[in-house]
């Protein structure tokens, strides 16, 4: 599969900043792209873009109904408009905005969840989107996508701009390494990515948690235990094809996402599998259903055992089952 990144040195850029260069630059040549936010361009990165571009940012305050409200406004006349607001609270307090007035009217709005997952630290869980996979993949015709470096970035943000249906992005701050130097592991929305491949057991991550996998996959190796790392960006619509392939291939499955265990990919894996007769050990890790403890990102997701020394330690149990 080509080289795999797995020195902690080598950092990109965090993926909401990579979404707002890549967003600026294709504005410019567009002006039907408008970005809409509420209170949240300086979190969003878009500082430059609103000054660069003052006639394509609209700027609704902190009202998330609103900002959903308005961004389907101007999709329905024809702009490509993305709502760019803190995760945690697009998908909770404008949830019912995104069901009927995006995608029951079918107005193609790109919903970019930024600061996503527990980014927020000791926030808390007021700031934390752990529920948004969930409610999401609850509601029809919305496509949910998770990039995991600055490539899958860049090319989620370009896949959204030319998508005529409503369209999820969810961004967080951390600086992401690029997942491999193989220019032949491309990116399409409804497509996993596969980053390496083993025959002992696959890793299905997404989002920032597909680097932490990605290690867990080195430290597996050093024990003998090749292991598959897919990064599955696209939670909606899943990649059933290659999620059967991986199943008939390996011989057990652990699925990590910065999520709640509850209602998220992994359950939208065990879901199919299980209906088509998988029979092989298979796991769920992300945030068991608790509030989480106070801590940074890092600190909360190592607490939980999203880590390559948590992943790979829960590889090796399921193998022994």
């Amino acid at each position: 599969m080509g080289a795999v990144t797995t020195d902690t040195s080598i950092n990109g850029k965090p993926n909401q900043d990579v979404f707002a260069a890549v967003l600026q630059q294709l504005a410019t040549a567009d002006r039907d792209i408008i970005a809409v936010t509420s209170d949240s361009r300086g979190s969003g990165k878009l500082v430059k873009f609103g000054t660069d571009l003052p006639e394509q940012i609209v700027e609704i305050g902190i009202a998330e109904q609103n900002l959903v409200g308005v961004a389907a406004g101007l999709a329905s006349a024809g702009k490509k408009a993305f709502a760019v607001s803190p995760a945690c609270f697009l998908t909770a307090r404008a949830l019912e905005q995104i069901k009927n007035d995006v995608c029951y009217s079918d107005n193609p709005v790109r919903l970019v969840g930024i600061s996503a997952g527990v980014s927020y630290g000791a926030l808390g869980t007021t700031h934390h989107s752990l529920h948004d996979f969930a409610v999401l993949r609850a509601i029809n015709n919305i496509t949910i996508v998770v990039p995991a470096d600055n490539f899958e970035t860049e090319q989620a943000v370009k896949a959204a701009v030319k998508s005529n249906k409503p369209v999820y992005l969810r961004f967080g701050k951390k600086s992401m390494p690029l997942l491999t130097d193989d220019e032949t592991v491309g990116f399409e929305i409804g497509k996993g990515r596969v980053v390496t491949k083993g025959k002992d057991i696959a890793i299905i991550a997404n989002g920032e948690t597909v680097y932490p996998a990605l290690q867990a996959a080195q430290k597996l190796a050093e024990q003998g235990v090749a292991a598959t790392v897919v990064s599955m960006h696209t939670v909606k619509p899943l990649d059933t094809a290659l999620l059967s392939a991986i199943a008939e291939e390996t011989g057990a499955i652990v699925t990590v996402e910065e999520h709640m265990v509850n209602g998220g990919m992994g359950e939208a894996c065990a879901s199919y599998l299980l209906q088509q007769g998988y029979q092989k050990p298979f796991k769920i890790m992300g945030i068991p259903d608790e509030y989480t403890v106070t801590g940074s990102q890092v600190e909360i997701l190592n607490h939980y055992g999203v880590s390559a020394d948590g992943i790979s330690a829960e590889a090796l149990k399921i193998l022994k089952q």
